[in-house]
């Protein structure tokens, strides 16, 4: 099976911590040559030294806050490196029920996930086609399969994301390029521990409560760690998955009950 990603150029949005810093890691570790992107300059200065140079590769980062779509638009639209591969992936929206969100955090999670994913693919789907080679992956959510309970903002938006995927894929699978979704479930991450700490003030519960009730609720009893995710990302980044195109992929230790 053939992983090998060495000279491959890889852009990983949301790279500073959780799963994207994690998948960025594991596709350095692969061969790939890395574009971090964040806002936080000094989190991607700290990435940056982490990243696997043992193959001969040159890392890089971006500056970009994706509440200000204007500003990415303008730092990639130009970009003179070829990309094979791009990973969206971004914080998730407030957690709370649907009924009480307002007409703001509809607007804004969509800028930040589907306004913004396209501007990024906009930029670099052109070097993907010169190149023969693309792989687009986001970072959605199980929610795209099961709305969760408490999540009313981000189980819409996330449903968006993996409609305009799905008919991106249909589009772009002619020019060798592939577009699919990762949904993680339950990962230890610092937004499942927001989401945690909601529920536990919410419910009068403790932490370890909150926690073991949601682990009950997972076949394999535990949550994820960002590297198993980021296994599934590498796969489908690579040659080996060439012919898997326009689908969910749930990292979810079996929860989602859906087919």
């Amino acid at each position: 099976m053939n992983l090998n990603l060495t000279h491959k150029n890889a852009l990983v949005c949301g790279s500073t911590q959780g799963i994207g810093k994690a998948s960025a890691l594991q596709l350095a570790e692969l061969g790939a040559n890395i574009t971090l992107v964040a806002r936080n300059e000094q989190k991607l200065q700290e990435v940056l030294k982490e990243l696997d140079t043992t193959q001969g590769q040159s890392h890089d980062y971006l500056v970009a806050d994706f509440q200000n779509p204007s500003d990415l638009e303008e730092k990639t639209k130009n970009t003179t490196k070829n990309y094979h591969i791009l990973i969206n992936n971004t914080g998730g929206p407030a957690a709370g029920p649907i009924y009480g969100a307002t007409v703001q955090e509809f607007e804004s999670a969509f800028t930040q996930h589907l306004k913004c994913n396209h501007i990024l693919v906009k930029a670099l789907v052109p070097g993907m086609q010169k190149e023969g080679y693309g792989r687009i992956i986001n970072i959605i959510s199980t929610s795209v399969k099961q709305p969760l309970s408490g999540l009313g903002v981000s189980n819409t938006i996330r449903g968006a994301v993996a409609n305009w995927s799905k008919t991106l894929a249909n589009e772009l699978g002619q020019f060798g390029i592939t577009v699919n979704n990762v949904l993680p479930g339950a990962t230890a991450t610092e937004r499942l521990s927001q989401i945690i700490k909601n529920k536990a003030s919410k419910t009068g519960k403790s932490i370890e409560e909150v926690e073991n009730a949601m682990k009950n609720d997972i076949p394999a009893k535990r949550f994820a760690q960002p590297e198993e995710t980021a296994n599934a990302v590498a796969f489908l980044a690579s040659e080996a998955a060439s012919y898997i195109n326009g689908i969910n992929v749930p990292v979810d230790g079996g929860r989602t009950k859906s087919l």
